[in-house]
Parts: structure tokens; sequence; C-alpha cells
């Protein structure tokens, strides 16, 4: 999952980038409005972790951009005021969830992972397609007969992104942008490798491909597998 952090602390961002990572998130970042209003309206994010007090332009002001042109990525907005009309303004800008600083980094990553799995029509917190079922904390996969299979962390992106587009067919290049971050030599052949050793695992029929299209990972189990 490819998540944009705009956030003006150079410290904070520092400090969460790690985090997210360790979270299974490729992140990217940027310092001030601007920059961030341009990555989000240019790049494709899975969500946007957002801070409103930001230099040349406001975080409001970004949001409200973003929901003008029509992008509904969901956004976390991270804030240090805690006025109650401020956190109203907000959500009313087109916020999904509300975050005061200061605030623990492990409250963050749950509502970001709540935020993700609703926008994609996931309301349990167990991800659950196919006779598989992952674990966001430990990064793994239970399988049919309760096997546990741990992940490395492109395979717990690259599966988690599949199973939360379950029975969308997903390009190479849509995959690796969900998988890589910025700084990251994108190869999308890599991802073959990638699909390869998830199906040595899960069976062939776990991720079917389509010819001249990508990959669809089916949310039912199918027989052959």
């Amino acid at each position: 999952m490819r998540i944009l952090l705009v956030e003006d602390d150079v410290r904070l961002a520092a400090e969460l980038k790690p985090r997210l990572q360790q979270a299974g998130f490729a992140v990217e970042t940027a310092h001030d409005g601007e920059d961030g209003e341009f990555l989000g309206r240019e790049e494709n994010f899975d969500a946007v972790i957002l801070d409103l007090g930001l230099p040349r332009r406001p975080g409001l002001e970004v949001l409200a951009n973003w929901r003008n042109a029509g992008l509904d990525m969901p956004v976390l907005v991270l804030t240090a005021r805690d006025a109650w009309h401020e956190r109203v303004d907000g959500l009313k800008a087109g916020a999904d969830d509300y975050l005061g600083k200061p605030f623990h980094t492990e409250e963050l990553l749950a509502r970001l992972e709540a935020l993700v799995r609703r926008h994609h029509g996931h309301a349990s917190s167990r991800l659950q397609v196919a006779g598989l079922e992952l674990d966001n904390d430990l990064q793994l996969v239970r399988d049919q007969k309760g096997l546990e299979h741990p992940l490395t962390g492109r395979e717990f992106r690259l599966l988690r992104y599949m199973m939360l587009n379950a029975d969308r067919v997903l390009s190479k290049n849509e995959l690796s942008e969900h998988v890589y971050e910025e700084e990251d030599l994108r190869d999308s052949n890599v991802i073959e490798v990638y699909i390869n050793r998830l199906r040595q695992r899960f069976g062939k029929r776990c991720i079917l491909t389509r010819r001249g299209q990508g990959y669809v990972m089916p949310s039912q189990p199918e027989s052959g597998s």
C-alpha cells in the first residue's frame, strides 16, 4: 500500500516513515502544502496522512482542492490544533479521520489500516480472501488448514494490495506502484517473481494471469489449486 505523508515537521516525518514502512507501507513524503497537493494529484496513493499547519499552502486548502478535483483517497488529518470547530472544518473539507498531536504511532497505524480497509469495502479487521487470512500485525498468512506462512516485506505489500482488490485485474505497473517507493528501482518483471512465490505457497489458482492485462486474485477459492 502506498502512502503520502505530508508533514512540515521534518523530524516527525523522519520518525514516522520507518514505522510506516515496518507496517508494510511504501511511503512518499512532502514537507509543504504545495508539494503535497501536487504529489496527491499526480501520483496514485492508497491513503494520505495530512498535517493541517503546513507552509506555502494550508492543509485544509490542500484537502479541499483534492476533493474538488474528484480525488477520493482516504485522508487522515494530523494537527496540533485542539479546537472542536477545527476538527469539524477538517471533516467538512473531506477528511476521513482526525488525529491530534501528540499521538501514539500505534493509534495512527490502526486508524490508517482501518481507513484503507473501509475504502476497499472491508469492514472487518481481519482481511480474508479465497480461504486466506492476512495478519497485518505479524505480516503472515493463515491458509485454509490453519498453517501460518511468514511473508517478506514486499510479499506482504503485494498480497495485501491484491486481497484488498480481489476480483479486479491489476496490471504489473499498478502493482509495482503500490509495492515500491519512489526511490526504488521499479521493475515490473520482478512482480512476476513475487507472484510465483505466492503461487508456490498457496496454489497456482490463488492468483490468475490475464494475458495482456495483468493479474487477478479471485475472492473465492477455485478448484484445481
